[in-house]
């Protein structure tokens, strides 16, 4: 029995690591230059982006500028990303124009063909226009969407993330170098509509007979894929909400006929403000406000805009995901895009391969806003109801440096797995401090997934390295064997990787008594009450765990 199931583990890793081997083998220079921080992202620090762009909703193309301030810290040559059919027009400094050369979906800019140990402010404005990508599935296949309301209006925006921002507008194009200092974005519509974007508004001004610029202004660092034009035919409303740090500016934008439909079910907001700003710390982007765009796909977390296409219905387009009932008492896009703003949008993965920081954390939240209201069984109920979308099929963690996700189980599982860890604390004042050390200790960076598990050891004062290996750099899900005889329960985590430990929290006795123990991969034996064995040991559903029952161990 022992020699089978190792067997079978040895396989299952030698076939994963093939399966590795050949994904990586799938990708190419280009790649790499998408994904990586190549010589070309080296010794230049993007500081603030201004952006003006003019959509022509009638052939949906896209022409503008983007005016990049950077630290220039003896950079030569640099990687400025526009993805195919966009094209670069021009590229200049004032009166100066730098030369440049296209290389597939990267244009390499000459900026300082002498080399200087010199720390310089410059600017480059970058002038451009295409056709972008259209969306074929938004949010999930990105690009720009052209669509209509019902009342035939234009109603226009996008949705990005993994494809990236430049596939409409040149940019360095990597998670881990966001603007430091934010950002404005100058949009160009037909006067008859609204643009609105991340930030605040700070002007619309008439610049023609017909057109309008409407200008807003973000503070913060924010992710490329986040900066996101709204246009069409929108209403405004706005509260206040009185948070840890004061008064947060809430602004809703909405089809005009919405206007009224969207003030009852917008009353979630403040409630997950309230249940966030428990859990995760203060809402990280004061200085921006908060915003809800209605938008002509289901949601994005767009920093400061979230994006919001829920149909005013309660739980994911009238559906709860986790099949248990509770989450039909909440918009489910309003609660998972805001738990974005701290986890995503606050702190972002260097690399789209480490994605679960922003999906699992932020599947979590839906949990926690659950117990928030509902209690700690119901939120039990919830995370443990999501687990049968759970496929297991490639590691959570993808290939690095190559702009490419792991698995969608970065959502389920990902939320699995903190709720897993949360058990193991067993100390859910501690659990939350660290949530909100993670979002205050971190606040506005990019971080890699190793930063977040040596971070949350370190504050537990408990070794996770392993667990987060299993779960996130492997499809297995721990087995608990266990053998059960007159006197003793024989017990071992399976289906595990080397050296792989894990407490666990089970019922052994017909009183229903919990029990802690500690598997490792060997057989360990305790001894219990003969007269209070139950025939069958039960595992705390909590953890994210299997259990099979053996026999007799050979």
């Amino acid at each position: 029995m022992m020699i089978k199931n190792y067997t079978l583990l040895f396989i299952s890793h030698f076939l994963l690591n093939i399966v590795n081997a050949q994904q990586l083998n799938q990708y190419n220079k280009m790649d790499s230059l998408r994904g990586s921080i190549g010589e070309g992202r080296k010794k230049w620090d993007v500081l603030y982006y201004n952006l003006t762009i003019h959509p022509d909703i009638s052939s949906k193309t896209v022409s503008g500028n983007n005016l990049i301030t950077f630290m220039d810290s003896g950079v030569s040559r640099i990687q400025i990303d526009l993805q195919d059919p966009m094209m670069i027009d021009s590229i200049k400094e004032k009166d100066n124009f730098y030369t440049y050369q296209k290389e597939g979906n990267v244009y390499w800019v000459d900026i300082n063909p002498k080399k200087t140990d010199t720390i310089l402010i410059k600017k480059i404005n970058i002038y451009f226009h295409g056709t972008p990508k259209i969306a074929s599935n938004p949010p999930w296949d990105g690009g720009w969407i052209w669509k209509t309301d019902k009342n035939n209006n234009p109603w226009v925006t996008v949705a990005c993330q993994g494809l990236g921002a430049s596939c409409w507008y040149p940019c360095k194009d990597i998670q881990s170098d966001e603007p430091d200092y934010g950002a404005t974005i100058q949009i160009i519509v037909p006067n008859d509509l609204v643009a609105v974007s991340n930030g605040r508004l700070i002007s619309s001004t008439p610049i023609s007979k017909n057109k309008m610029l409407y200008k807003w202004e973000v503070k913060s660092p924010i992710n490329n894929y986040n900066i996101v034009p709204y246009i069409g035919k929108y209403s405004h409303f706005s509260e206040s909400y009185k948070g840890l740090n004061g008064p947060l500016t809430l602004d809703y934008w909405v089809l005009e006929d919405n206007i009224e439909k969207a003030k009852e079910p917008f009353k979630d907001v403040k409630k997950m403000l309230t249940a966030f700003e428990y859990w995760f710390g203060p809402y990280p982007f004061y200085e921006d406000g908060y915003k809800l765009v209605e938008a002509p796909h289901l949601g994005m977390e767009h920093q400061s805009a979230i994006a919001y296409g829920n149909k005013y219905l309660k739980g994911y387009l009238g559906k709860d995901l986790s099949g248990t009932g509770w989450g039909l008492n909440w918009d489910f896009i309003i609660i998972h895009e805001s738990g974005h703003e701290w986890f995503g949008n606050n702190i972002t993965a260097n690399d789209i391969a480490d994605m679960w920081i922003h999906e699992g954390f932020t599947n979590y939240s839906e949990t926690l806003f659950t117990e928030f209201y509902y209690g700690k069984n119901a939120a039990n109920e919830y995370n443990i109801g999501l687990r049968k979308t759970i496929n297991n099929d490639l590691p959570i963690i993808g290939p690095m440096e190559v702009n490419k996700e792991g698995s969608g189980d970065m959502y389920n599982k990902g939320g699995n797995l903190i709720h897993t860890i949360r058990q193991i604390i067993n100390d859910d004042k501690l659990f939350r401090k660290i949530l909100q050390g993670i979002n205050k200790d971190f606040y506005h960076q990019s971080v890699t997934s190793k930063q977040i598990e040596v971070y949350i050891s370190k504050e537990s004062k408990y070794d996770f390295s392993k667990i987060f290996d299993q779960y996130l750099r492997t499809i297995n899900i721990p087995v608990l064997e266990y053998c059960i005889t007159n006197t003793s329960l024989k017990y071992r985590w399976n289906n595990t990787i080397d050296s792989f430990e894990m407490p666990v929290k089970i019922l052994t006795e017909e009183n229903k008594k919990a029990t802690w123990i500690i598997p490792n991969n060997k057989w360990q034996t305790i001894s219990l009450d003969k007269n209070k064995i139950s025939n069958q040991l039960i595992v705390d559903k909590n953890f994210y765990v299997l259990s099979k029952k053996i026999k007799a161990i050979n």
